[in-house]
């Protein structure tokens, strides 16, 4: 299959995502995975193939889809993950039982010991408890439907379960006017100090993959090595951003005086724009660049077609106690809408080894977070 007939099927669906498209099925399949593409139609057909060219003349429409990544787990079993799959009208009640149905099927042919799906089906908007919360019902009945089949809530939330979305259909001056006081303040400081942002090419990627590399080292997260980084940027880098079935991504580079001091990239596909990973510097942080960088952001992704900008996390618990609560207080000020989702769902057909899987795993992460750390601080020596 031409990898644009995928992008296009699923850029055609409900809620399309990045980490749906061929692209990303190429990115992984360098790490491990084994891409599978599956189809449903309207006619009650579905299909499921490694070889996606045996999808390119299937019956159409096609009204769900789903790219699923399968390794090998305690070598006679496996595991399978659909990053933000499946796609389609979850509110069908019919379409949503025969996608589970396929997919339950699926896993066990498979020998999977679990397969994790986690869509984006909204279950609330706006924070908790306050007064813009809003329940969707929709959600929550799919939830609740999932629930009776026996999935389960993942204890291995692979992606952020709620983000904030900056809606772009306003226009410029709009956009500027939701946002906080505070970080209209601040976008108009760095323009004043002397922050300038630009696009960057190729070249810039090993400098950004070293500041992101210290972002890490003083926040406290982890990250992956080097190689993997270059092979998601350059992947999406290489793609048209004019074409809307085509996903792209492109980095933004604050400097100031010519020099680096903070960065993003910015992915984009079917009309959302995503903000994927920041880096920043120490140095010059008084003259606020990631205000400023966020801000060029959503003028980039705007002028692409974007209609929402995924800002990419927000805390589980909205307090102090949660670990991104300094991240979302500085999303929060961009003028975005707090949206929940489901998270992750397991489906597991073999409860024994999925309960030892869910106990042996924790333990190998943590195990290989803390190297992880350690070989980012040498790197970086």
């Amino acid at each position: 299959m031409n990898r644009n007939f995928w992008n296009q099927i699923i850029s055609n669906l409900p809620d399309p995502h990045f980490l749906q498209t061929y692209e990303w099925g190429q990115v992984k399949a360098r790490y491990g995975w084994i891409p599978y593409y599956a189809v449903w139609t309207e006619d009650g057909k579905w299909k499921v193939a490694s070889d996606p060219q045996t999808i390119t003349n299937y019956q159409l429409p096609i009204t769900a889809s789903a790219l699923i990544l399968k390794r090998t787990a305690f070598r006679r079993f496996s595991i399978l993950y659909a990053p933000k799959g499946p796609l389609m009208d979850w509110t069908n009640e019919s379409l949503r039982k025969r996608v589970l149905d396929d997919l339950q099927s699926f896993a066990k042919k498979q020998g999977a010991i679990f397969l994790k799906i986690d869509p984006d089906v909204v279950l609330g908007r706006g924070v908790p408890a306050s007064v813009d919360e809003v329940t969707e019902n929709s959600g929550q009945a799919v939830r609740s439907d999932l629930r009776r089949r026996g999935w389960v809530e993942s204890s291995d939330q692979i992606q952020f379960r709620n983000t904030v979305m900056v809606d772009l259909s306003a226009s410029e001056e709009d956009i500027l006017m939701r946002m906080k006081q505070k970080t209209r303040y601040n976008i108009r400081l760095a323009e004043r100090k002397g922050v300038t942002v630009r696009v960057g090419k190729l070249e810039d990627l090993g400098m950004l993959y070293r500041m992101y590399a210290e972002t890490s080292v003083r926040d406290g997260f982890v990250i992956r090595d080097e190689e993997y980084y270059m092979t998601v940027w350059k992947t999406y880098m290489s793609k048209v951003e004019s074409q809307r079935s085509e996903p792209s991504a492109v980095p933004l580079i604050a400097e100031v005086d010519g020099e680096p001091v903070a960065g993003l990239f910015l992915f984009m596909f079917a009309g959302r724009a995503y903000y994927v990973y920041g880096m920043s510097r120490d140095k010059h942080r008084e003259k606020m660049p990631t205000y400023l960088l966020q801000w060029e952001a959503i003028k980039h992704a705007k002028a692409h077609g974007c209609l929402t900008y995924d800002l990419w996390g927000a805390p589980d618990v909205f307090d102090e106690s949660d670990s991104m609560w300094g991240v979302y207080r500085f999303k929060e000020g961009l003028g975005g809408e707090v949206v929940r989702t489901l998270g992750a769902y397991d489906f597991a057909p073999n409860k024994f080894w999925y309960s030892m899987y869910s106990d042996v795993m924790p333990r190998v992460l943590d195990f290989m977070r803390s190297r992880g750390r350690q070989k980012t601080r040498q790197a970086l020596e």
